[in-house]
């Protein structure tokens, strides 16, 4: 029906931020992080990641700053619950060609969820220990608006750890 966001990326970036799949604004809109509730560019600025607001009409800019986008599952759904057993084994392998031919200084999962699908494994939030090639990995709260296991200021919270961890 939509089709799918494009993936920005390429070779020497600071930043991965691996998105779990398009919501159904984000794929009819074509740019990342496009729901109502999502909090994803306004974290962005905050943190200090980046030095301008940026919006889901900008997502091509992230390339400017050092940073890439992509998505575990780029078929779009309306929930998690609309993505299928399939979804992931296509998904991932896919996902992981991407980044270590990418190979980014930092993968950053938007989403613990995510994460626990690709390494198959649970985690916490925050960095993590083993590195996915030669990329260190950090995973944030998801920026959903229908995340609300976080409030605002605890998820804006590991957007600026990730800027100090960075620096």
């Amino acid at each position: 029906m939509y089709p799918d966001l494009p993936d920005y990326l390429r070779p020497g970036l600071k930043v991965v931020f691996v998105g779990f799949n398009p919501g159904e604004r984000s794929a009819r809109i074509g740019h990342y992080y496009a729901g109502r509730g999502n909090q994803f560019w306004n974290f962005l600025f905050e943190s200090g990641l980046t030095p301008v607001r940026l919006n889901p009409e900008d997502d091509h800019r992230m390339l400017e700053f050092g940073f890439g986008l992509t998505d575990l599952v780029k078929r779009w759904s309306k929930s998690i619950s609309g993505l299928n057993k399939g979804d992931f084994r296509q998904g991932v392998p896919t996902l992981k060609e991407k980044l270590l031919q990418a190979s980014p200084g930092v993968i950053a999962f938007n989403g613990k969820t995510g994460f626990e699908k690709f390494e198959g494994r649970k985690a916490e939030l925050g960095a993590q220990c083993a590195l996915f090639g030669r990329s260190q990995v950090f995973v944030l709260p998801s920026t959903s608006g229908r995340n609300g296991s976080l409030s605002r200021s605890q998820k804006l919270g590991y957007f600026c750890q990730l800027e100090r961890w960075l620096s």
